[in-house]
């Protein structure tokens, strides 16, 4: 299967110096493929581990291609000349852009629009390899630079277009959206290159090296805003933490998790990335047990952690205390239903503040004074 790494610059429809991307809550994977009846079987094939995608990349090094099963929020964005437009995942938990090329051959690549260098005018290839091995493949190809659109304004971008000969998992008959944008806290991406926002900050198309997200319970209205934060979308003041440990992540220190009282996680503190690539809150195992055990949750036969839907309203808030403020998380922010019930949106791996959290919390990202905000979303 061929592939496109990309890491760029995105510009959008711009007001006031804000860059608005809509974002669309699509049903999951899970749910596309529990209406195909075929839950067991990707479950039994594809295991997902949350913490692979944080793992050290090295050149030559395998690393864990990996999807996350119940991501839901995508935005639309173009790239070359004419502008081919491809679905989005806008990923605060990693570096790059990747999307299928039309060079691509494999099943894995069957049913998703794929990119064609060969269709854009504004196309220049350049001669730098690249290679990056997998645990299930091999990625390689060569430098390349094109544009990126979303909705309005082109800017010049950098992308690769490597080559992969499989993939870890199933993508086919989900409808997954395949195409990934990183947004990191560092401006360096997989090949030492500038970022989107870095790009976008340094062109002077946004008035602040920031954005921040307002992920919605609904099908429309969440919406990426590169450049600042809308205080439309969230009540009070957005709570500023500085970040912790400071990397290519957006690691922030929690300094205890608490029910009824109770300190049930973090005691001694513990460090989390805040990342809208991942659906779930992450923690390690014992802690993330403890906070289940809690909320009466029994492990299913995959290891979630299964709830009643009866009466869900009436467990409790799960508090979260950050930099000396304390954000509360209702049952109704932290259990998720399906069709085959209702499970609590925890689970076992490093501490993530994932789509679970960000629906709750209107997020925002401030590259320029090394912080992440949080304030109650609206």
């Amino acid at each position: 299967a061929k592939w496109a790494l990309i890491s760029c610059c995105v510009s959008s429809l711009c007001v006031a110096g804000l860059c608005r991307i809509p974002l669309i809550r699509r049903r999951s994977a899970r749910q596309l493929v529990e209406e195909k009846g075929l839950s067991d079987e990707i479950r039994r094939k594809f295991s997902y581990n949350p913490a692979a995608k944080f793992l050290s990349r090295k050149e030559q090094s395998p690393v864990p291609m990996t999807f996350d099963p119940d991501t839901t929020y995508s935005g639309v964005i173009g790239i070359g000349t004419p502008p081919q437009f491809f679905k989005v995942l806008f990923d605060t938990g990693s570096s790059d852009l990747w999307v299928p090329s039309v060079r691509c051959t494999s099943s894995s690549c069957a049913g998703h629009l794929k990119f064609n260098s060969s269709a854009s005018s504004t196309f220049q290839a350049a001669s730098k390899p690249f290679k990056i091995s997998y645990k299930s493949g091999f990625a390689s190809g060569s430098t390349g630079y094109d544009t990126i659109k979303v909705r309005m304004k082109l800017q010049l971008c950098t992308f690769y277009t490597p080559l992969t000969s499989s993939m870890q998992h199933r993508i086919t008959d989900t409808g997954l959206c395949v195409v990934v944008v990183g947004l990191p806290f560092s401006n360096v991406t997989l090949d030492g290159g500038i970022s989107i926002l870095d790009n976008m900050w340094n062109q002077g198309i946004i008035p602040q090296n920031m954005f921040s997200m307002y992920l919605s319970s609904s099908v429309e209205g969440s919406v990426l805003i590169l450049g600042g934060t809308d205080s439309s979308h969230y009540t009070g003041s957005i709570k500023w933490i500085p970040l912790y440990h400071t990397s290519n992540l957006w690691n922030i220190q929690i300094q205890s998790i608490p029910i009824n009282g109770n300190t049930v996680a973090c005691a001694g503190r513990c460090e989390a990335v805040v990342d809208s690539g991942t659906s779930v809150i992450i923690g390690s195992d014992e802690e993330i047990s403890n906070i289940n055990g809690w909320l009466g949750a029994i492990p299913d036969q995959y290891g979630a952690a299964a709830v009643s839907c009866f009466n869900t309203n009436l467990l409790p808030d799960i508090v979260f205390n950050i930099n000396g403020s304390s954000f509360s998380l209702p049952p109704a922010a932290y259990i998720m239903k399906s069709g085959s019930g209702c499970t609590t949106g925890f689970a076992a791996g490093p501490w993530i503040l994932g789509e679970v959290f960000m629906r709750h919390f209107y997020t925002a990202f401030d590259v320029g004074n090394k912080m992440v905000g949080f304030a109650q979303a609206v």
